[in-house]
């Protein structure tokens, strides 16, 4: 599988997005993924199902080289020392010494942006994450972040699809060689009921989801989180990887209303 290179780390394009999955049922998805060769685990303190996703590392025969796996500090944990404490927690329940990507899952009103990004510079100098990047970040504060704070961020992870323009936000992030990775990347379930899409995918012998999926990874600088706990759809969304989208599917898929949002943003203001 194609991955990209940033700050250090290679980061699969394809992932698997944990977000509800629990216990025994998380446990279970993830040695799916894993099995049919999925490196890329996206996860969080708040989904509250690192123990499981540590249950399943520990039972895999992948070695940790070549796993990719990603957690979030909740926008509650954002003083220093909180910070510090939610990494250990994550880790122990991970059963890992090391995360390869450790996120701001959000931004919060009244953060200290300098405090939390030399926290989370300490963290990846002492090896407890080998990368640090945000999620949920608008241009505003990821102007303040990279240009001001000039912290190594390696992502920015936000809701993007087939039904939500990211323009101006993919396009700052390329200016400034952060990928950007999707979460929500098939609109919760959305794409599944599109004709326009389900029209391409006759035409490639693939469903809706598999061309919405591909749309977004043939895009420089673009991985995908979908979540899928079934063995049938991680598959699916594997061989999304194979489908040949030509101009005429591009410029359907363009001509697709860009204003669905699945998740609300926040506070952040003049969101981009």
């Amino acid at each position: 599988m194609e991955n990209i290179r940033t700050q250090g780390i290679n980061l699969p394009k394809l992932g698997l997005g944990t977000f509800r999955m629990q216990g025994d049922a998380c446990r279970a998805a993830v040695e799916s993924a894993l099995d049919l060769g999925y490196r890329h685990l996206d996860t969080a303190e708040m989904y509250a199902n690192e123990e499981a996703i540590g249950a399943a590392l520990a039972a895999s025969k992948v070695a940790r080289a070549d796993l990719h796996v990603t957690t979030k500090v909740w926008n509650e944990n954002l003083a220093p020392d909180a910070i510090r404490r939610a990494l250990d927690a994550s880790l122990k329940k991970l059963r890992l010494d090391h995360v390869d990507l450790y996120l701001v899952h959000w931004p919060a009103l009244n953060m200290n942006l300098p405090d939390i990004f030399e926290t989370l510079m300490k963290l990846k100098e002492e090896g407890r994450t080998r990368a640090i990047g945000v999620a949920n970040f608008n241009i505003a504060l990821l102007k303040t972040v990279v240009d001001e704070i000039k912290a190594p961020i390696a992502c920015n992870q936000v809701e993007y699809h087939v039904m939500l323009d990211q323009t101006k936000l993919r396009q700052f992030l390329s200016a400034k060689s952060i990928p950007l990775v999707a979460y929500c990347p098939l609109a919760q379930g959305r794409v599944a009921s599109d004709e326009a899409l389900a029209a391409i995918g006759r035409k490639h012998n693939a469903s809706a989801a598999q061309v919405a999926l591909k749309w977004l990874l043939d895009q420089d600088g673009v991985a995908a989180i979908p979540k899928a706990s079934r063995a049938e759809s991680q598959q699916a969304n594997l061989d999304a990887l194979k489908v040949q989208l030509d101009d005429a599917d591009r410029a359907v898929i363009a001509a697709l209303p860009k204003d669905k949002r699945c998740v609300n943003p926040g506070f952040a203001p003049a969101w981009d």
